[in-house]
This record gives structure tokens, C-alpha cells and sequence, in this order.
């Protein structure tokens, strides 16, 4: 049965990345228990344009968990407190009447505030510029079954493909590493035939760029494997160490 809850929501304000921020709070009053996280950010920011207020500044853009761009901190949790979700995914009936509920914008160095509870992700870009893609012409494409791979390894190279580079990773780690991101890409190709080609180039030149953009190092501490919405397993980070050695021990 469909309910509606009353709670306070706390939201990081900043009017630009050079400028000091804080927390502002707003009461919000029968809230359907229904209605997504986002859409009651929607709901917030209708009500401050009625009042001739400023909208609170945020990421969104598909709202079905694939994009990744709703990547907001709430109550202390990238996403969010649900398991395997993005936070368009999060929805009311997570919190109870008369909490308080307290979202902020990714802290990281390499994840600059834009406003509000936006940040620029653009180095995830940046990373992946560096090396994550194949460039090398392999020629025409090959039927699917003349080339064998198990479905162990198809099923791993899936698995880290499901990263959608949202940075809960990076916002979950208490160094700020983008080892999860980084690693996920890497096996993605490492795994099949089409990235064995540039294996060695791929590995150096992405966590020479990853720490090039002031991303911290990994230290195991397995929160980003934690908050991952995409359940990323950390065994890719073992992965990508491997590929850095042979690269190194090729020099």
C-alpha cells in the first residue's frame, strides 16, 4: 500500500567550483514513498522555481540505471544505501518518516564540483583516450564461432564490461582510486582476442594517466567493490596488476 513520508532533506549548495559551499536544508511534505530519489529532487526543484529560488544543479539522464550519471552521495553512501543500484534506482520507500537525509556531490580530487551536486567526470575520459579501445585493424569480422573463446572468460570480459564509469568507485575509496574503473576497462580486453594486441601499451599508458589526473592509489580496502552499482568484482584490479608486470618486464 502506497504511503507518503515527510523528511529533511539536506543538499550541498555551491555556485561554482572556485566558490565555498555548504549544506541547505529543506523540509519536504508527503513525499509518495513511490516516487524515485530523483524525481523527488524534481519534485524539490519545481517548488524552488515556483518561489523564484534556484534549482538545486544535478546529473541525470536516462533514469534506468545504464548512464551512470545520477551519481549523487547520499547519506553517506554512493547511490545511496541500495545494493547494486544506481541512485535513479533508489526510490522513497529506502527511508522513513521524519529522517533526515543528507545528499552530496562526489569528493574527489579528480572530480572537480561543477555547482551543486554536479561534478566533472571528465577524466574517466581522459582515462580511456589514454587506452581503453582497440585500434588495431584486425582486418574483417570474423563469424562469432570461428573463434574460440570459453565462456568463462566471455562471462569475466561481460562482467567487467557492465562498469558503466559512473565513479562510485572512486567517491567509495578513502585514497580516491579509480583502480576499479581502470581495471574493469582493462580486462574488458585483456580477456578477449581483440585486446591482446595492445595489452602492454593499454595497462601503462591508462594508470599513467589515472595518476596523471590525481586519482589515488588502491590500498584493498574493497569499499568500491562495496558500493559498485554494477557489482564490479575487485579481482580485475588483481587482473590489471598482472598486465602492468608483463608490460613492465617486456621494457
Amino acid at each position: 500500500m502506497d504511503k507518503n513520508i515527510s523528511f529533511t532533506l539536506k543538499v550541498w549548495r555551491q555556485r561554482g567550483p572556485k566558490e565555498k559551499g555548504g549544506f541547505v536544508s529543506y523540509q519536504m511534505k508527503d513525499i509518495p514513498t513511490d516516487t524515485s530519489f530523483l524525481e523527488m529532487l524534481d519534485i524539490l526543484n519545481e517548488d524552488l522555481i515556483n518561489k523564484g529560488e534556484e534549482p538545486i544543479v544535478f546529473d541525470h539522464d536516462c533514469r534506468e540505471g545504464i548512464c551512470g550519471m545520477c551519481s549523487l552521495y547520499v547519506n553517506g553512501h554512493p547511490h545511496g544505501p541500495a545494493t547494486g543500484a544506481t541512485t535513479c534506482q533508489l526510490y522513497m520507500r529506502r527511508f522513513k518518516d521524519g529522517d533526515t537525509i543528507t545528499v552530496e556531490p562526489w569528493r574527489s580530487a579528480g572530480f572537480p564540483i561543477i555547482r551543486d551536486l554536479m561534478v566533472d567526470r571528465s577524466a574517466y575520459d581522459k582515462i580511456m583516450q589514454a587506452g581503453g579501445y582497440v585500434s588495431i585493424n584486425t582486418g574483417g569480422v570474423p563469424d562469432a564461432n570461428s573463434t574460440p573463446i570459453s565462456k568463462e572468460k566471455a562471462d569475466l570480459a561481460m562482467d567487467a564490461a557492465s562498469c558503466i564509469g559512473c565513479g562510485a568507485c572512486v567517491a567509495a575509496c578513502k585514497n580516491g582510486s579509480a583502480m576499479l574503473f581502470v581495471s574493469a576497462k582493462v580486462s574488458q580486453l585483456a580477456l578477449l582476442p581483440q585486446g591482446k594486441v595492445e595489452a602492454a601499451r593499454r595497462a601503462k599508458a591508462m594508470l599513467s594517466k589515472m595518476d596523471e589526473l590525481g586519482f589515488g592509489n588502491c590500498t584493498n580496502t574493497r569499499a568500491c567493490e562495496a558500493e559498485c552499482p554494477k557489482c564490479v568484482s575487485i579481482s580485475n584490479i588483481a587482473r590489471l596488476n598482472r598486465e602492468f608486470i608483463k608490460a613492465k618486464l617486456k621494457d
